[in-house]
């Protein structure tokens, strides 16, 4: 299925990755593509390999017109939650970039309000390079800080993996309790701080 674009000038196109972590920041991205200088490999940050998204993360910034980077930190997702956080930190990487852009487009059902026409769009990091380039950015950044952070807790395994609620985060959680960068208004560490499920 190919997308057709709005008709503008300087489309941004918006991702964020982690939304489902217990730890740490909610990342996004926001990229401006010079259809001058095109990107080959461009698709969704999940689909391809480390060495690849590492690969297109230096390229994207030496290429792209303008890029930016946003996220909300894990108090502030657990003061307004977690969608509304996604949203604020959208919009701070769209207020980053060096241009307002004409329009935005944003991966997912729905779009925050930028200030300039936007529209949501379903599997976008798939259909959409913009959206393609903003989700490998925002992927590797937040990849790179739960190296950071395995590094100061490497009892947690966050490098393996990257703070999702997988088996072995649990155990750690139980095992260790929750670290200063975790989610607490998530219910696996507030179980784990509190001992109440709800």
């Amino acid at each position: 299925m190919d997308f057709i674009y709005p008709k503008a000038t300087f489309i941004a196109g918006v991702d964020e990755v982690g939304r489902g972590p217990l730890v740490g920041a909610v990342v996004t991205a926001a990229v401006i593509l010079d259809p001058a200088n095109p990107i080959d490999g461009l698709m969704d940050s999940k689909k391809l390999s480390e060495k690849k998204r590492e690969r297109l993360f230096i390229e994207i910034q030496e290429k792209a017109l303008y890029w930016s980077l946003g996220r909300a930190e894990a108090a502030e997702i657990d003061q307004i939650n977690i969608l509304q956080a996604t949203f604020v930190a959208m919009q701070r990487a769209v207020a980053g970039l060096a241009i307002h852009p004409g329009f935005v487009l944003v991966d997912g059902n729905k779009a925050p309000d930028f200030g300039v026409p936007a529209l949501a769009v379903i599997k976008g990091d798939g259909l959409v390079p913009e959206i393609s380039a903003a989700s490998i950015l925002a992927k590797v950044t937040r990849d790179r800080e739960m190296a950071e952070l395995d590094k100061l807790y490497p009892q947690y395994g966050f490098a393996k993996h990257k703070g999702y609620p997988t088996a072995l985060h649990f155990a750690m959680l139980e095992k260790y309790g929750a670290t200063e960068h975790h989610r607490t208004s998530f219910a696996p560490v507030r179980r784990v701080l509190t001992g109440v499920s709800k």
